[in-house]
């Protein structure tokens, strides 16, 4: 199983960027997936999570500006951020609560599945 990130760049403070994080894999069930942030020197800081229903949670630093959704067809998260801020320059982690099936064919139930990160540099 994997979850694969991706939409990270450069962008200039105001700018926008749209994440996403695909989930690959034998997998039997995707609850909650959400997305995480780090900066360098820091730790790791929550940004927002979205239930398998669609509600949505958001750290106070994002509210207003960042936005969450999912396609549970295509078992993808997004995070779509305007209004960027060098503040918000991070490594950009996705991380999900799902049940799949490992290589010997057992079922595993795994909260905080943690998948790879994409670099965002807000800059001019």
């Amino acid at each position: 199983v994997q979850l694969q990130a991706s939409g990270g760049g450069l962008v200039q403070p105001g700018g926008s960027l749209r994440l996403s994080c695909a989930a690959s894999g034998i997998i039997l069930n995707l609850d909650s997936m959400g997305w995480y942030r780090q900066a360098p020197g820091k730790q790791r800081d929550l940004v927002a999570t979205i239930s398998r229903s669609g509600v949505s949670n958001y750290a106070d630093a994002v509210k207003g500006r960042f936005t969450i959704s999912r396609d549970n067809a295509k078992k993808t998260v997004y995070l779509q951020m305007n209004s960027l801020k060098s503040e918000d320059t991070a490594l950009y982690i996705c991380v999900a609560d799902l049940t799949y099936q490992d290589q010997h064919g057992i079922m595993v139930a795994q909260k905080d599945y943690w998948g790879q990160g994409t670099l965002v540099t807000v800059s001019s």
